[in-house]
C-alpha cells in the first residue's frame, strides 16, 4: 500500500518525465528502492535520501515528508523555487528578476 510520501514521489517522478532508473540514477540510489519507497509501507528513508529525491524532483524536502500537505505539483515546485530565491543574495535577486522581467516581454 502506498503512503502519501510514495504518492508524492511517484506523481513528480511521472510529471518530471521519470523511469524509476533515471529518479534512482540521480539521488545515487537503486531502482528497487525508489520503487519501494513509492509502493511500500512504511517507507523509512534517510534524511539525506529525503534531500535527494526532493533536490532530483524539484521540491522541497518538507513538501516530501509531510503528510498533511497537499498542494499540487506545479504549487510544490514553485515553492521549492522561491525558498532557494530566498537564500540568493541581492544581486542574484536581482539578475533573476531581471531574466523574469525579459521572459514576460513575450507574452
Amino acid at each position: 500500500m502506498a503512503t502519501p510520501l510514495g504518492e508524492k514521489i511517484r506523481e513528480l517522478r511521472k510529471a518530471k518525465g521519470y523511469t524509476l532508473d533515471r529518479l534512482a540514477e540521480l539521488t545515487e540510489s537503486s531502482k528497487s528502492y525508489i520503487w519501494e519507497l513509492e509502493n511500500k509501507s512504511p517507507p523509512r528513508p534517510s534524511a539525506d535520501k529525503i534531500a535527494k529525491i526532493a533536490a532530483a524532483l524539484g521540491v522541497t524536502a518538507d513538501y516530501l515528508i509531510d503528510p498533511t500537505e497537499t498542494m499540487g505539483v506545479e504549487d510544490a515546485t514553485d515553492n521549492a523555487f522561491f525558498r532557494k530565491y530566498r537564500k540568493m543574495d541581492p544581486a542574484t535577486k536581482d539578475k533573476v528578476r531581471r531574466m523574469v522581467d525579459l521572459l514576460g516581454e513575450d507574452e
